[in-house]
């Protein structure tokens, strides 16, 4: 147990979610529970993850959420554990709600130098209706940026997954390729604008970074069999799109084979996606909960073979293996099943800081220090 790592949760304690203040210490051990020295609140270690409050044992959870990110049907893990089918679901929403806000946490900092994007949609089953998943991915660092679940493939779908990439991204020098769908060229135009600063009074004019460059892949296809490619410079010119693609190890044209690739790694890993099969989901948000947990395990929890890189250490590993979040430099390890559940988001300041002031002597580290000296 280490008090170092962890945060008051308590909505009214001055100091919520502040890590390494000094203010909580270990209240029992046996029970890993901690006190908040501010407030006079405990809490126990799991608070704030999806096993908080949850009677099985965590290694048969972690099982389960490990089989259904690998694409095993939550029939099968009910099958194979004797569970109800509806606690095994209760187990892949907590999990998946857990892993957004970790993937807000980590990605979507606007930390990430993200070079080359890439952005498609697939349509997935449901029972009695379809809808339309939207993805991007970072191609230097295979990094998921995020996805977006909508009822029809039009400009809402799309300016809400451009508006997650926006927030990943550090700047917009950036190369982006997509398909042949109109919406793309506006939603990404306006999203990555910046404001430029003339000096002037009244409104400042907006103008794309210089660096910001954007091709789209036009097929064209008979029969459902595609006949014809066509590539496209929207903005930039075509010798510019190459030269980036090239540094950036997005092959030679303009295409959308990594994202697509991703796709199918989509497929595989959630049930519910895969075509022609017999374990549709029936609602929603059991697809955004499955798309969070496989996208968040894909970037910290699985190692990728393009990302590997010749191991500089002493002989006897050839490769230096790397998740996506380890090439994005979002973490400089491959996280455990453990890890990413009992990974605690920080929390916003608590609304006792915006009703009045904050007395000194709590946030003293002298004081704190002196009355876990006395616990």
């Amino acid at each position: 147990m280490n008090p170092t790592d962890m945060f008051c949760p308590h909505g009214e304690c001055p100091l919520r979610g502040r890590k390494a203040v000094g203010n909580v210490v270990i209240h029992s051990r046996q029970e890993r529970r901690y006190r908040c020295l501010c407030c006079g609140h405990t809490f126990v270690e799991r608070k704030g993850t999806p096993l908080y409050r949850l009677h099985t044992e965590e290694a048969v959870v972690a099982v389960a959420l490990t089989l259904l990110a690998h694409g095993c049907p939550l029939q099968a893990v009910v099958a194979a554990f004797g569970f109800d089918e509806r606690t095994v679901a209760a187990w892949q929403e907590r999990a998946g709600q857990h892993c957004e806000q970790v993937h807000r946490a980590t990605v979507r900092q606007g930390q990430v130098e993200l070079e080359h994007v890439q952005a498609d949609e697939l349509w997935v089953k449901l029972v009695g209706r379809k809808l339309w998943l939207a993805l991007a991915l970072a191609v230097p660092t295979r990094l998921w940026l995020g996805g977006v679940l909508g009822a029809s493939r039009d400009g809402g779908l799309i300016r809400d997954l451009v508006s997650q990439v926006r927030r990943c991204a550090r700047s917009g020098n950036l190369l982006v390729c997509v398909d042949g769908l109109s919406s793309y060229v506006p939603a990404f135009c306006r999203a990555f604008k910046e404001t430029v600063h003339t000096g002037k009074r009244g409104g400042q004019p907006k103008r794309l970074p210089a660096g910001f460059l954007l091709g789209q892949v036009i097929k064209s296809a008979l029969r459902r069999r595609v006949v014809a490619v066509a590539h496209r410079a929207v903005i930039g010119s075509l010798a510019q799109i190459e030269k980036r693609l090239q540094a950036t190890g997005g092959g030679k044209v303009i295409n959308t084979a990594f994202v697509e690739r991703l796709n199918a790694t989509f497929r595989s890993r959630l049930a519910p996606l895969i075509r022609r099969g017999r374990c549709l989901a029936r609602q929603e948000t059991t697809l955004h909960a499955g798309m969070y947990l496989v996208g968040t395990w894909y970037n910290f929890c699985c190692f990728h073979d393009s990302l590997r890189l010749l191991n500089p250490g002493p002989p006897g590993r050839k490769w230096q293996e790397r998740t996506p979040a380890m090439a994005a430099g979002l973490t400089n390890h491959r996280w455990s099943v453990s890890e990413l559940l009992h990974y605690r988001v920080a929390l916003p300041p608590s609304r006792w800081d915006r009703r009045r002031k904050l007395p000194r002597w709590k946030l003293r580290p002298q004081r704190l220090v002196a009355m876990a000296s006395t616990v």
